[in-house]
């Protein structure tokens, strides 16, 4: 059927101009993801936003064994009412979050990558405290799992392939 065989050929297109500009996949054999796995220990954790972050950041590159490199990072977290209900207050709230890192090796103290990342969620309070607290814990993680997701894709950008080199 003409509809397969435009399916291949639509593959073909793309990826052959991806793999004639050098694309390589940042987790695939020898990119750079490989090379950040495992390698990439984080500042000890101190606060439950700094153990949801170096959590999702492990998530990501995989717990530290030998770690080639250390990772600082600053947390700051701000809380803003987003809607409110004439006599009952503010029934939706945004999380912003920022954080700075610097990504040093580890043997020689030089910096490899420095920068800073921001983004925000936002919950919904709801009829109970604890219901309201959960929901606004909920997304302080969710939070942290982005700003890990933009660290992580920055060091991927800016990490050669092989660090050795």
């Amino acid at each position: 059927m003409w509809s397969s065989e435009r399916r291949g050929f639509l593959v073909l297109l793309v990826g052959l101009p991806l793999a004639a500009c050098g694309f390589r996949p940042a987790y695939g054999p020898g990119g750079p993801g490989q090379a950040l796995r495992g390698q990439v220990r984080a500042a000890d954790p101190s606060s439950a936003l700094d153990f949801a972050f170096v959590g999702a950041l492990e998530d990501r590159l995989g717990r530290p064994q030998a770690a080639r490199f250390a990772l600082a990072y600053d947390i700051a977290v701000e809380e803003r009412g987003g809607a409110r209900v004439r006599d009952v207050g503010d029934s939706r709230f945004q999380v912003f979050g920022q954080v700075s890192f610097a990504l040093t090796d580890a043997t020689d103290g030089a910096e490899i990558s420095a920068g800073t990342v921001q983004n925000f969620t936002a919950y919904s309070a709801t009829s109970t405290q604890l219901a309201t607290r959960m929901a606004q814990q909920d997304a302080e993680r969710r939070l942290m799992g982005i700003l890990a997701d933009q660290v992580v894709t920055r060091l991927l950008a800016v990490l050669p392939a092989n660090p050795a080199s």
